[in-house]
């Protein structure tokens, strides 16, 4: 509770204990004070900043600028590359007696 208000989760959470620094909490306090949010979704925030969702989006970012324009060069389209190289011998491979039937729908 936060002066006298009750805080309602519209998800699942989680409880859990942590140890702070007296300077961490400190720091807490102040931005709380500041923000007018609690620790806790501080907290919540930090985590989800540094391994969440926006973590998860930055290594897309990163992987994406490392890999634009690698295929500049190439003389045919990804279409045709895919075409050329799914020729079906990993499916030969793994089915040597040939492919399996689709089973029956169900009823």
């Amino acid at each position: 509770m936060t002066q006298g208000r009750a805080a309602m989760y519209t998800y699942i959470v989680e409880r859990t204990q942590i140890y702070l620094s007296p300077a961490q909490a400190s720091a807490l306090d102040r931005e709380a004070k500041r923000t007018g949010v609690t620790r806790s979704h501080l907290i919540r925030e930090a985590i989800e900043e540094r391994y969440g969702l926006a973590a998860d989006r930055e290594r897309l970012r990163s992987a994406l600028r490392e890999t634009a324009g690698l295929w500049r060069d190439r003389k045919e389209s990804g279409e045709a590359y895919i075409d050329r190289i799914r020729t079906g011998q990993r499916l030969r491979e793994l089915y040597p007696q040939g492919f399996p039937e689709d089973p029956p729908p169900e009823a």
